[in-house]
């Protein structure tokens, strides 16, 4: 009995040694699918199921939204709801997202190639994930959105079931009641929802373009938003409630935005339940972390991270992300990839 108390013992040690030396491990970079075609958003499910959708920026679209089975990408959720034939057919999708209760959200811009608008406007749609049926459209109105508006990502709080958009077309913080339906257009023209630079340094080639407030996050205890935009590196946030509080003048509402931190230029963001921040890192092909302590880390950086765009956590804490190109001439690009890092 002593030498079994012994061994079990010795056992213990040498698993508690195993698991520490595991868990101080860096982070492995793996391949979770790869396309030919450009994609920009992805969406991972409570069961593991991984959604990515396809912007219409050109005329070589396969489909806007896709679910990726055994590493391949198949039209969600069927051939054809990616037809683009009406308002009740994915059109120009920027960003598919799920929340916290496995919802699947999927917004779409309706501003196809960036030519304007269209009629039908900017619609968030909500789909079941059990039976891969809409349970409702969001059509956001005229007046939230302007003609050069392009509706880019979006956290849903669901709790008070509120969903929070970016314009990076023409900045601006969209605030919409899941409940009722009711929209706003705020922090309208605001210099924290407006561009900084006029262009990014990414692989040493110089990417000119001025786009407005793109990415988002909602902190885990849902009390402020956090957004950037794509030309610049200065992260703002803003109180929820402050959003909420429709007896607010402009003015009242622009005093509440807080500048955080100067960060790498991002595309998405992302907060995982400890409060750590997920960016990207746009001009180092790296992706990094705004600790709760609100220092920068640098999680990883690889050639492969080719613009990190979207971000996505899976129940275990693996980070998933897009790599668009962007900022790539079209023929020096490779494979767009979903990619994973695991901890």
């Amino acid at each position: 009995m002593k030498y079994l108390l012994i061994t079990i013992c010795i056992g213990l040690m040498l698993s508690s040694c195993q698991s520490n030396k595991k868990g101080t491990s860096e982070p492995t970079l793996s391949a979770v699918a790869a396309s030919d075609k450009q994609w920009t958003g992805v969406a991972v499910s409570q069961s593991g199921r991984v959604f990515v959708n396809y912007p219409f920026w050109s005329g070589h679209v396969p489909v806007s939204v896709a679910e990726i089975v055994n590493g391949v990408p198949r039209a969600y959720p069927n051939m054809e709801w990616n037809q683009r034939t009406n308002s009740q057919t994915f059109n120009a999708v920027q960003s598919v997202f799920i929340d916290d209760i496995d919802r699947l959200w999927v917004l779409d811009t309706n501003n196809p190639q960036f030519k304007g608008v269209n009629a039908i406007g900017p619609q968030l749609y909500h789909f079941n994930l059990e039976s891969n049926d809409v349970v409702k459209v969001y059509n956001l109105p005229e007046g939230v959105y302007k003609s050069n508006s392009y509706f880019n990502d979006v956290r849903i709080d669901s709790d008070k079931n509120m969903a929070y958009m970016t314009d990076s077309g023409d900045g601006a913080i969209i605030v919409l009641d899941l409940n009722t339906g009711h929209s706003q257009r705020l922090l309208d023209e605001h210099p924290s929802t407006q561009n900084e630079v006029d262009h990014l340094v990414c692989d040493g080639i110089r990417w000119e373009n001025s786009v407005h407030s793109d990415g988002i996050a909602l902190s885990p205890d849902r009390q402020y938003l956090y957004y950037i935009a794509l030309s610049g590196h200065t992260l703002y946030r803003i109180p929820t409630n402050s959003l909420l509080n429709e007896s607010m003048s402009p003015e009242s509402l622009a005093k509440e935005v807080e500048k955080v931190k100067k960060i790498p230029a991002t595309d998405g963001m992302l907060f995982d339940k400890a409060g750590n921040l997920y960016l990207g890192g746009l001009e180092t092909n790296s992706v990094n972390r705004l600790n709760k302590d609100g220092e920068v880390e640098k999680l990883m950086e690889s050639p492969r991270i080719r613009w990190a765009d979207s971000f996505a956590l899976d129940r275990d804490g693996n980070l998933y992300f897009t790599t668009s190109q962007i900022h790539l001439p079209e023929k020096e690009r490779g494979k767009y990839e979903v990619l994973k890092i695991q901890f």
